[in-house]
Order: structure tokens, then C-alpha cells, then sequence
């Protein structure tokens, strides 16, 4: 509050800071009052941290360093591991003593950048694919992906790329920055989990050769695939199930690929 104050001069914004601060906070459903820090996600925790840290960045320029920080992510570039951790005792103590904030020792280590994320990024030492998706990110993507295209949540196939394009479209808006080679490769993954899950809900061997046939399988194929034994993750990669859901197919459904949705 020290240093908003000293840019501030609106005693009624300052005094809705340090309510929102102080407000306390619900913990499995018990109030707990609010000693330190900023809630948790909310909107002035990145502000503050601009603001308190503005220090360290003047300090990181005084020392002429390459780095770059978002709120209260920050990473510093140097030539050798060495330089990096005399580098990251200098700043400890700069951070703990002169700024009185505490290093998360967890989350700060030194190493090569394609080690290291920043904000769901990774830089790698590859000439063509430098600026990748981290791999942390990829794993959530995919585990929300398999939230969305569950096989018995029991709705329509078109209501479940509705809900997975309105995700996809966030997220690539965000990722697109990246190269593109592991949005196609995540593109060609999504539409094998879909196909996976149209195989299930089609139960019934009859009922499958059906719908293979309406899209345009021809008899045979149909036949082979409705009577083989794998099972339906294997089978969403079978040459029946993509004649009959083409990449048109999915176009047509609304699943664009998630460079078209940065586009649009």
C-alpha cells in the first residue's frame, strides 16, 4: 500500500485497495481473514505485482540484463549456468531485503530456456520451430479436451464440437502465437477422440454399419469394420472411420482447424 500510495493520491481508490486486500476470503465454506498477498486469479494481483516490481526491472536495466516478466513471472537471460547462479543469489537477496518479498524456490531454477516455460511458452534451439507451446500446456489442453469429448456424456455430436470449438477458439487465440506444427498435430488429435467417441455411440454393430454406409463407406470396408475386435480407440484410426469423417466431413460440423479459428 506503501507504493501505491506513492503514485496514488486518490484516498478513495486507495481505500478501495486495501478493502479489496483486507476483504477475506471463504475456505470450504469458512471465512478466513485475508493477512498477506492478493486473492488468488483476481484482476489486481498482476497489477500490484507490475507496480511493486517495477523496481526490479529498473534494477535488471541498471545491470544491463536481458529478461522479460509478466506480473510476477520473470525470467533473466545469460550466457553460462554460472553467470545464471550468481545472477539468481544477487537477486534473491535484492528481492528478499530491499523489495521484502519471498522467492518461490519451487518455480525458480536455472537452466537452458528449452527447460523453462514463460506464460505456456517454451523457447527451443531448433531453427524452423524456436517459439513452441510448453509441455505443461499441451497436458492440460488435452486433459480438458478429454473432459469435452467424454464417450457417455450423452449429448448430440454437433453440441459437442459446438462446446469444443468455443474452447479451441480461447485457446488457439492464445497458443496461435506459437509455431504451427503442434496445432496440426493437435488438430489431427482432436478428430481421432471424436471419431472414437462417434464409434461408441453408435453402439450396436448394426447400427454401425448403418451409419458407415450413409457416409459413404463402401459395403466391404463397412463389413471389416463393424465385425474387427479392436477396440474403439483403435478403431478411430481405421480407413472406414476416416472415409466417414473426412476432414470436410468435420468442416462441414463446424471443426475447423484451430489455425483457421486464430484466423476468424
Amino acid at each position: 500500500m506503501a507504493a501505491v500510495a506513492a503514485r496514488v493520491t486518490d484516498r478513495r481508490l486507495l481505500r478501495l485497495i486495501r478493502n479489496y486486500l483486507t476483504a477475506g476470503v471463504l475456505d470450504n465454506g469458512l471465512f478466513e481473514d485475508s493477512r498477506e498477498g492478493t486473492p488468488q486469479g483476481g484482476p489486481l494481483s498482476p497489477l500490484l505485482s507490475n507496480l511493486v516490481l517495477d523496481e526490479l526491472d529498473c534494477e535488471l536495466k541498471r545491470r544491463g540484463h536481458r529478461f522479460v516478466r509478466y506480473a510476477d513471472d520473470c525470467n533473466i537471460y545469460v550466457r553460462s549456468e554460472k553467470a545464471g547462479r550468481r545472477i539468481m543469489e544477487s537477486l534473491t537477496r535484492f528481492i528478499e531485503r530491499r523489495l521484502k518479498l519471498q522467492i518461490n524456490a519451487e518455480k525458480s531454477a536455472v537452466a537452458r530456456p528449452s527447460h523453462r516455460t514463460f506464460l505456456g511458452f517454451t523457447v527451443r534451439n531448433e531453427p524452423e520451430f524456436r517459439r513452441c507451446i510448453a509441455d505443461k500446456a499441451i497436458i492440460r489442453f488435452k486433459h480438458r479436451v478429454r473432459e469435452l469429448t467424454r464417450r457417455h456424456r450423452g449429448i448430440t455430436l454437433e453440441r459437442m464440437i459446438r462446446e469444443m470449438v468455443s474452447y479451441l477458439r480461447g485457446w488457439a487465440g492464445y497458443f496461435g502465437f506459437s509455431q504451427w506444427r503442434e496445432l496440426q498435430s493437435l488438430d489431427s488429435w482432436i478428430r481421432r477422440r471424436i471419431r472414437c467417441v462417434v464409434w461408441v455411440q453408435w453402439k450396436t454393430r448394426g447400427r454401425r454399419y448403418h451409419e458407415l454406409r450413409r457416409l459413404g463407406v463402401p459395403g466391404p470396408a463397412a463389413s471389416e469394420a463393424v465385425f474387427s475386435p479392436k477396440g474403439p480407440w483403435r478403431m478411430s484410426f481405421t480407413n472406414a472411420m476416416h472415409r466417414a469423417f473426412t476432414n470436410a466431413r468435420f468442416k462441414r460440423l463446424g471443426l475447423l482447424p484451430m489455425e483457421k479459428l486464430v484466423d476468424a
